[in-house]
């Protein structure tokens, strides 16, 4: 069974590393309100440079993708479990705060895992 998550963690590791294009739409930060149970997403704009790269729409300074970033976020969305979630985000919200199919499909495996470190108690870390 090790040898089998061990690939597994490999295969998912390699895939978190490979190139994937912003979305234009914005952004999300997700985190665990345990006191609440509530898995949590915050929304934020940005807009996407001529290199690709998220910039601040007010600002036009770089987003850096590791780091503290003090950005005030244009939604938070809240859900107790990720089905609810992904159906405020997804399927409720007008306009759409997602313009990329990758994304859409990247939020969704996102917010199974919070939902799954919020049952377990374990520690949730945005990938």
């Amino acid at each position: 069974m090790t040898l089998l998550t061990d690939n597994l963690t490999a295969i998912d590791h390699k895939l978190s590393n490979r190139h994937i294009d912003l979305d234009p739409e914005g952004y999300f930060i997700i985190y665990v309100d345990r006191e609440a149970g509530l898995i949590c997403a915050k929304h934020y704009t940005n807009v996407i440079d001529d290199r690709g790269l998220a910039v601040d729409p007010e600002t036009g300074k770089v987003i850096p993708a590791k780091g503290n970033v003090t950005r005030a976020n244009t939604t938070l969305f809240t859900g107790r479990t990720a089905k609810e979630l992904c159906v405020k985000v997804l399927e409720e919200s007008q306009p759409c705060p997602v313009g990329m199919l990758d994304h859409a499909a990247y939020l969704g495996r996102e917010f199974t895992r919070a939902e799954i470190a919020l049952l377990s108690g374990a520690e949730y870390i945005q990938d």
